[in-house]
C-alpha cells in the first residue's frame, strides 16, 4: 500500500474543488489542473467560500483555511501531474472524453501513480483498459457536496490490484470519509437506485401527474427525504442526470432506464439546474 502524500484532481468544478478541499484539509499537496485559467479560477473561488463559511461557523479557524489554502497549486497543463501518487479524475461525465484523459494520463503519470475517476456511472473497467495501466485504475466516486457528504464509494474493476484498491480506501479514510466497496457495474449503487427515483419524478410531471413543488412535498414529508428528487436534480445538474440515465439504459440495456423525454427536452434548452439558472425551478 503506497504512502499518499501528493493528489492530483482534473477537473476545477463543484465535485473537483470539493475534492481539493478536504485533501489539502489533512495536509495533502494537491494539483489542481483544468483546461482553462477561469476554470480555476471558479474553483479556488469555490474552495475559498466553503473555507470562509466554515470560519465564520467556527467548525475551522482561520490559521487551518490558510493552511489548506497553501496546499492547493493550479496548473492547467497534465504534465504537471507526472509526480503526483494519485489522480483524481472529475471531469465532464462523457465516455469517450474520460477514456482520451486516461490514456493520456497512463502516458505521463509516473509508473505507480493510481489513476481514481469520480465518475457518477461509467463502468471503471472501461477507462482502466484505456490507460493501458489497469491494475492501477480504481473509481473514487464522492457525494456532493464533497467536505460534508460522508460516503465515498470506492470501485474495484476486476482488474484493479490490492495494493490500488486498499491506497484508496485508506485515503478516503483518511479524509474522514465512510468508503464502501463496490463492484464495477454502471451507476455503481448509489445512482443506480437514485437516479431512476428523480427519472421518475419527472415522469410525474411529464404526464401532469402533479407539478414540481407537490411531487417534493410529497418525497419530503411522505418519505422524509431531506430534499425533494426535483430540487436535487437541479443541485445534481440536469445535463449530469441525464449523462448517468443514458449510461444506465445503454450499458443494463432495461428500457426502465429510459432517460424521461422532459429531461431530455429540458437539457437541449439549457434548463440545466441551479447552474444555469433554471431547471424544475429558477434560481
Amino acid at each position: 500500500m503506497m504512502e499518499v502524500k501528493n493528489v492530483g484532481v482534473i477537473g476545477a468544478g463543484q465535485m473537483g474543488a470539493g475534492i481539493s478541499q478536504v485533501c489539502a484539509g489533512i495536509g495533502k499537496k494537491i494539483i489542481l489542473c483544468d483546461i482553462k485559467q477561469e476554470f480555476v479560477d471558479n474553483g479556488l473561488k469555490t474552495i475559498n467560500r466553503n473555507l470562509e463559511r466554515s470560519v465564520t461557523k467556527e467548525r475551522i479557524v482561520q490559521e487551518d483555511m490558510d493552511e489548506t489554502l497553501a496546499n492547493i497549486q493550479t496548473t492547467l497543463e497534465l504534465g504537471d501531474l507526472s509526480e503526483c501518487d494519485i489522480i483524481i479524475e472529475a471531469i465532464v461525465e462523457n465516455v469517450d472524453i474520460k477514456k482520451n484523459l486516461f490514456q493520456n494520463l497512463g502516458k505521463s503519470c509516473k509508473d505507480d501513480a493510481i489513476l481514481a475517476s469520480n465518475t457518477s456511472s461509467i463502468p471503471i473497467g472501461i477507462l482502466a483498459e484505456a490507460s493501458g495501466r489497469p491494475e492501477l485504475v480504481v473509481g473514487m466516486h464522492f457525494m456532493n457536496p464533497v467536505p460534508i457528504m460522508k460516503l465515498v464509494e470506492v470501485i474495484r474493476a476486476k482488474s484493479t490490484s490490492d495494493s490500488t484498491f486498499d491506497t484508496t480506501f485508506k485515503l478516503a479514510e483518511d479524509l474522514n470519509k465512510v468508503p464502501v466497496l463496490v463492484n464495477d457495474f454502471p451507476g455503481f449503487v448509489s445512482n443506480r437506485i437514485l437516479l431512476p427515483m428523480l427519472n421518475e419524478a419527472m415522469f410525474c410531471v411529464m404526464e401532469g401527474v402533479a407539478e414540481p413543488e407537490a411531487v417534493d412535498t410529497v418525497m419530503k414529508l411522505g418519505m422524509s427525504h431531506p430534499m425533494g428528487p426535483l430540487t436535487l436534480a437541479d443541485f445534481i445538474g440536469l445535463d449530469t442526470c441525464l449523462a448517468i440515465m443514458e449510461v444506465l439504459h445503454r450499458d443494463l440495456n432495461d428500457d426502465k432506464y429510459r432517460p424521461c423525454p422532459l429531461l431530455i427536452e429540458m437539457v437541449n434548452d439549457g434548463k440545466l439546474g441551479k447552474k444555469s439558472g433554471e431547471g424544475f425551478y429558477k434560481y
